[in-house]
């Protein structure tokens, strides 16, 4: 079995959290192909990412509460199990609304994983020992997204868009038979509520009702709204109005996110000695810096994308920086409750993100202004939460 502050640990957790990113950029170069193999419209195809997300979005709010009555281990094994069962049927797939309703299915098996690792690591440490656990997983994490794109083009090049399905199966196989014969259970004591709707929500009215926590869910949900954003608007901004290749879409995207990889590095070195709160805060200012930026970029008129992408990479850094202590500190009440108040902040952040990422999708037009906008109004929004909470927060009430 795996044992707590080793570097094996962290890294299955890793792995168990960045099986949902990875399962949304790893075929984004087949959406063509797949509209061609399956005779479907651009639109349609589309709607394989936004099942994706309905479905990542309602998992996640019955894994928490249901591991803390029967413990991590085995409800992480069903999610697993779920989740390969789900992307075999996507590879399978002979038709689009096939391909759908596993795409859908697969995400609700997947969203267990973040679930459970937050609470893993609640269950294991407290802190600033915590915070400094999620950012080395999210700094492990942050190489998904860049490895991922590259390694699903190379499938798509040589084997087709089923073959990056497969490989969502392979990898869900050997995640799942590591935590089987290696995750400890790590719940303490089991919850003595039966599980039931009415519990569940019961559960939920427990963790809203700290302010600490809601404040904690306000950084969370500002921060990532303005990547969600970028993640939107990113296509036709970038291939759309700066004309950059594939190929520099590719490295833009890449760039972007080492600035994620940054930010969790300074803060797996720096928490420990800056705190939870400041390094939140140094995060924040950079969201806020990165987005202002974004913002000068497309009122001068730079006819570069460079200096836009350099602009979201320090906004993406400071969500690094961001991202892991928010979520340590929201989770520090709730020793009992850990599940649930992973679910809780995972359903509100994506619920919040998904709407950010709809509204700039539908506001873009002939220009960039709704993604720079959107982006420096939530690394504002995401500093003055900061600011305005800090003594609420210290209460931890």
């Amino acid at each position: 079995m795996l044992r707590p502050d080793t570097f094996a640990l962290t890294a299955l957790l890793a792995i168990l959290t960045g099986l949902g990113p990875t399962s949304v950029d790893m075929y984004l170069a087949s959406l063509p192909e797949i509209g061609r193999a399956l005779t479907a419209t651009p639109a349609t195809v589309q709607l394989t990412l936004s099942v994706y997300l309905v479905g990542y979005t309602i998992g996640q709010i019955f894994y928490g509460p249901v591991s803390d009555h029967y413990g991590r281990r085995p409800v992480l094994l069903l999610s697993l199990i779920v989740y390969c069962l789900a992307s075999a049927a996507c590879a399978a797939a002979p038709n689009i609304e096939t391909l759908l309703v596993a795409r859908g299915v697969q995400a609700i098996g997947v969203s267990g994983t973040v679930v459970l690792a937050r609470a893993i690591v609640r269950d294991l440490y407290e802190g600033p020992r915590a915070a400094r656990e999620l950012s080395l997983m999210a700094s492990i994490m942050a190489l998904a997204p860049v490895g991922a794109p590259p390694i699903g083009g190379v499938l798509q090049t040589l084997f087709g868009w089923r073959s990056n399905f497969v490989f969502m199966v392979a990898v869900g196989v050997a995640a799942t038979v590591v935590a089987w014969r290696l995750l400890p259970e790590t719940l303490r004591r089991a919850s003595d509520a039966t599980i039931s709707i009415g519990a569940i929500g019961a559960s939920y009215r427990i963790v809203a009702a700290n302010r600490a926590f809601l404040a904690y869910l306000g950084i969370l949900a500002f921060s990532f709204g303005g990547l969600f954003a970028w993640i939107s608007g990113l296509t036709f901004v970038l291939q759309g109005l700066y004309a950059v290749t594939p190929f520099e879409f590719g490295i833009s995207f890449a760039f972007a996110s080492l600035g994620y990889l940054t930010g969790t590095a300074i803060a797996t070195r720096y928490v420990g000695r800056l705190g939870i709160d400041r390094t939140i805060g140094l995060g924040a200012i950079a969201q806020a810096v990165g987005g202002l930026l974004a913002v000068a970029v497309v009122a001068l008129r730079i006819p570069y994308a460079w200096p836009l992408v350099f602009a979201m990479a320090l906004y993406v850094c400071g969500l690094g920086l961001v991202q892991p202590q928010a979520m340590a500190g929201a989770l520090a009440p709730f020793p009992d409750r850990a599940g649930a108040a992973s679910s809780l902040l995972g359903v509100g952040q994506m619920s919040f993100a998904a709407i950010i990422g709809a509204g700039v999708g539908q506001a873009l037009g002939g220009s960039a202004w709704p993604l720079v906008l959107t982006v420096a109004v939530m690394g504002a929004l995401t500093l003055a939460t900061w600011i305005t909470t800090r003594a609420l927060r210290a209460r931890k009430t």
